[in-house]
């Protein structure tokens, strides 16, 4: 008989809850779970697809170790042996840092991805780390460092409460929201318009978000900082700073009023496209309204002048006082943060504490640019040794990074590899050993890092809807012995791992004079835990440590992970409140609205108001049915409007000679493709786009389905050159690029056949 089983949707940020029917072993359907507390029953086509996603037969079910230049199925010892006879035999011979990690985009979507890649890193001692933020969202995590002192202190637009909601760069009704997680976002904007709110969109591309907007601003690609600045700039000049209830808490206002002069309407109108009266207008119109949130994303962060932009859309925040206030943008408190601690000074957020190698790309956030992993793999210099060996989890660089050809190459000139990854992808192909984690039925799920950006504080946690397979092993049991591998410690119960991080943070919990715990026996709270494995043993320390917790005692009213198992749906912890100055770490205790990486940017940002534009550049989407290159291998999430097609302005296509279906060679400095041609308004003239996460036509990959329809890679367009100085982040929107129609057999013969004779 079919049963069903609640499970937290893992394939996006939203983060909805699901009501699994099971039959067996396999799951046969998907529903919005209606009692979630955080979801109420919301889904979308790749939540209903769970089946599907977690049930594909290309999956890998036991690991893959190369043995005579081929990849051969082997057994879970003869796996980990060769990851710790590889990776240890690197880091003797080269030094920790000649071992790179790469972290893809679906470790923040795993229970195991949230606890042991750290442990990794730090097991390692490498700094050649890399991850998917550098090509998606640092700049927000710089910008939020040097305004408030933490790089993870994020504000979201209070979506429910707002009266006002301006968006750039974002397109929520495709991509389910980012860096803000919320159930139904389109929802929340329809109820925001039918409460009366008024909702603005900036993007290129007339969206499926822009086409609900009051007002649609077809912004110049990369030129969005330029815009935010003018926007500030009007309510410096029309006298409509008001912080209110900010002012205690922030410096530097007179010092970014004098930095903001040279960015006028009249300025910038030139360089974004955007005429100085809706400029005003749109500043006008943010610091008239009883509550408003400025809200940007990845068009926002991927362009020359991301950190800046994404800095300017807290400023406006501020200036305007809906910076953490109901109906503005405020900071969510999630159950596993840690235990909040008396406002005042902290230790603040630095950046280039060391640098990349090659190009001397500074760090951020402990990482290194994306776009370097390839010459700090092929490239030798005398800084020390290339890149030898590498770790690679749940992602694929050869499609998301820039310039995949050249990172393609040099990742089979390793001499060692290891991906932890469900499929043989593009970038799996080249390892040495292949881990691969169950399907996310068998696995537990508890939201660590996308709870932090929640609209709504709440709590949940599934655990597997369906056994471990045979043969199988957990994800957490694979990191955690990939850790003890790596570390030197090879043949340690992977339990050890676990026992370490408890015993480490009870130890500095009861030194803590904050700590609810401080002062007791940190072996006795220990033994207080519950939970069936260690992973569960260390969210119960989580959540009883955190803001929301029991405190082993001290709040009997607090939550434990026993609560939290009680109810299935989850637990409302209630909206977003106001927290300042709490979540400040700055070494002032204030928010610092003019920080020195800042002002030594903004130069460049006024060189940008002369800069010649390009006559054609390109700009990235999202589909709703996708999430960069994971689900291309899923029939039911590919076809109708989930294609890989270059969207063109009927006007670039008339002048161009561009027809609608046929191919276009696209070229740019870091290659060329060739794609069909889809001709739309949905782009402003002299914009084109092309999906992200496409291009699976490689050799030694197992994505069957993908294969049918790999599409291009757009990141070959890009020579990994560009990056955002301040965050390393890859700049893949506002590319210049050349467009040409393809001349096919067809074409030729129109062209060259006689001219038929008129009787």
């Amino acid at each position: 008989m079919p049963r069903t089983a609640l499970r937290i949707c893992p394939l996006c940020e939203a983060t909805c809850g699901l009501t699994l029917t099971i039959e067996g072993t396999r799951v046969t359907g998907a529903r919005g779970d209606r009692e979630d507390v955080f979801s109420n029953g919301f889904i979308c086509p790749k939540g209903a697809s769970f089946g599907a996603v977690d049930g594909d037969p290309d999956r890998l079910r036991t690991p893959l170790v190369r043995r005579d230049g081929e990849l051969r199925e082997a057994t879970w010892t003869e796996a980990f042996d060769a990851v710790a006879a590889g990776v240890r035999g690197i880091v003797e011979r080269h030094g920790p840092d000649s071992v790179g990690i790469v972290l893809g985009n679906p470790n923040v979507h795993t229970v195991a991805g949230g606890l042991y890649p750290q442990l990794l890193v730090g097991a390692l001692g490498t700094r050649s780390v890399f991850t998917a933020s550098t090509v998606d969202q640092m700049p927000k995590h710089v910008s939020s460092g040097l305004l408030f002192g933490d790089a993870n202190a994020i504000p979201v637009p209070d979506l429910d409460h707002t009266d006002h909601l301006l968006l750039i760069g974002a397109n929520p009704l495709e991509s389910n929201g980012s860096l803000c997680t919320a159930p139904d976002f389109p929802g929340k904007l329809k109820a925001l318009r039918a409460r009366g709110g008024t909702l603005t969109v900036i993007d290129p591309r007339r969206t499926r978000t822009a086409k609900l907007a009051d007002r649609h601003i077809a912004v110049r690609p990369g030129t969005d900082a330029l815009l935010l600045a003018a926007m500030a700039q009007v309510l410096f000049e029309e006298d409509l700073v008001d912080p209110g209830h900010l002012a205690p808490h922030i410096e530097g206002l007179d010092e970014l009023r004098a930095e903001l002069g040279d960015f006028t309407p009249d300025a910038v109108a030139h360089a974004t496209d955007v005429d100085a009266g809706t400029i005003r207008v749109l500043a006008r119109e943010l610091a008239a309204a009883r509550t408003a949130a400025v809200y940007g994303r990845i068009g926002s962060c991927t362009v020359p002048h991301g950190t800046l932009a994404s800095w300017l859309v807290d400023v406006l925040n501020i200036l305007t006082g809906n910076l953490d206030r109901p109906g503005g943008a405020l900071f969510p408190q999630a159950a596993t943060d840690r235990t909040p601690r008396p406002a005042g000074p902290g230790r603040g957020f630095a950046l280039g504490r060391w640098h990349s190698r090659v190009s001397q790309h500074p760090e951020a956030k402990g990482e290194l640019p994306l776009s370097a992993l390839a010459e700090e793999i092929d490239t030798a210099t005398a800084e020390g040794a290339p890149i030898r060996a590498l770790i690679a989890i749940a992602t694929n660089p050869v499609l998301s990074a820039p310039d995949g050809d050249r990172l393609d190459k040099a990742l089979d000139s390793l001499d060692f590899m290891v991906s932890v990854d469900p499929y043989l992808n593009e970038t799996a192909r080249h390892a040495d050993v292949v881990l691969p984690p169950p399907p996310p039925s068998q696995s537990p799920h508890h939201d660590f890092a996308f709870n932090t950006l929640a609209v709504r504080n709440q709590v949940r946690y599934c655990r597997p809807a369906v056994p471990l397979e045979p043969g199988r092993m957990a994800e957490t049991e694979i990191l955690a012995r990939l850790v003890l591998a790596a570390g030197g410690r090879h043949g340690a119960e992977p339990s050890a791992v676990d026992d370490m991080v408890i015993g480490q943070t009870l130890g500095k919990a009861v030194g803590d004079p904050h700590s609810p715990v401080h002062g007791r026996d940190p072996q006795e709270l220990a033994a207080l835990l519950t939970g069936d494995t260690g992973p569960e043993r260390r969210l119960d320390l989580m959540l009883r440590l955190g803001p929301y917790g029991d405190g082993f005692g001290a709040r009997p009213d607090g939550l434990t992970l026993e609560q939290l198992l009680a109810h299935p749906h989850g637990i409302d912890l209630g909206p977003l409140q106001p927290r300042l100055p709490q979540p400040l770490k700055t070494r002032s205790g204030k928010v610092e609205l003019l920080p020195r990486p800042i002002a030594d940017d903004l130069p460049r940002l006024r060189a940008a108001l002369d800069a010649s534009p390009a006559a054609l550049v390109l700009v990235g989407r999202r589909h709703l049915r996708s999430n960069n290159s994971w689900m291309h291998n899923v029939p039911a999430l590919t076809g109708g409007t989930n294609r890989c097609t270059l969207h063109i302005h009927p006007e670039d296509a008339r002048r161009l000679g561009v027809r609608d279906g046929a191919d276009v060679r696209v070229r740019g400095a870091g290659g060329e493709v060739v794609t069909p041609a889809e001709v739309t308004d949905g782009v402003r003239p002299g914009v084109v786009s092309l999906p992200h996460g496409w291009g699976h036509d490689r050799p030694g990959t197992r994505l069957s389905h993908a294969a049918t329809a790999p599409g291009v890679n757009v990141n070959q367009l890009l020579d990994g050159s560009l990056l955002d100085p301040l965050s390393g982040n890859a700049v893949l929107n506002g590319i210049p690029v050349d467009v040409s129609a393809e001349v096919t057999a067809e074409v030729t013969a129109e062209v060259t056949a006689e001219p038929t004779a008129t009787p």
